[in-house]
């Protein structure tokens, strides 16, 4: 197959969509605790984490336009808190469902059968399952001009991860946890490692750490 962006504009919208959405390779699957200034939890899946910074340390992830009600996004700029959660595999069932439209009021913790936890201070809900549990204060709304969508970037607050999982040197293995990767809209994957290369430099080839 080979396609110009002329040929891409002749495609079906739902097969451009898809080939588009998966092309871009396997991602983290996230998903986005926040919760209304009334206190309803909410919960939604995202695929597009991006790591920004690391000191300060900075995440971002995108939005799409908001011209319709997007509570996710309504919730983080009202409240300003939002989480990321990592689960495992095993619950990718219950993770793309968040995806569905509930109607108001209606929390997807409750809907699709995860539990929704609290931390002293910090405005929006963990999922209780997850391996991987990070609280962020939200910094910048950056719209993007080009689709209309929005880079949101949070600093991080709060992090919670087994220290099994964590490496000596601050690696954090996810794979032993069988963390929930994803794909496009509706494939989901377990990571495998291939293998950790110590830094690269012009004069030595890499050598594997692990």
């Amino acid at each position: 197959m080979k396609l110009t962006s002329a040929d891409l504009l002749t495609l079906d919208q739902r097969y451009r969509t898809t080939l588009i959405n998966s092309l871009a390779g396997h991602k983290q699957a996230v998903l986005v605790g926040t919760a209304s200034i009334q206190g309803i939890s909410n919960l939604a899946i995202f695929n597009s984490i991006v790591h920004i910074g690391a000191n300060p340390a900075y995440y971002g992830f995108i939005c799409r336009p908001d011209t319709v009600k997007r509570d996710t996004l309504e919730n983080i700029v009202e409240t300003s808190s939002y989480t990321f959660n990592y689960v495992r595999s095993q619950d990718f069932e219950k993770a793309h469902q968040t995806s569905a439209r509930y109607a108001a009021g209606v929390s997807e913790f409750e809907a699709v059968g995860f539990s929704c936890e609290w931390k002293d201070a910090i405005l929006a809900p963990f999922v209780k399952e997850a391996i991987v549990k990070i609280a962020l204060k939200l910094e910048e709304k950056i719209p993007i001009q080009l689709n209309n969508t929005l880079l949101i970037v949070g600093s991080i607050q709060y992090i919670e991860i087994a220290d099994t999982i964590v490496e000596e040197d601050g690696f954090a293995a996810l794979e032993k946890a069988s963390v929930l990767t994803c794909a496009g809209l509706d494939a989901y994957y377990e990571p495998k490692l291939v293998g950790r290369l110590s830094y690269a430099k012009p004069d030595k080839w890499p050598s594997l750490i692990r």
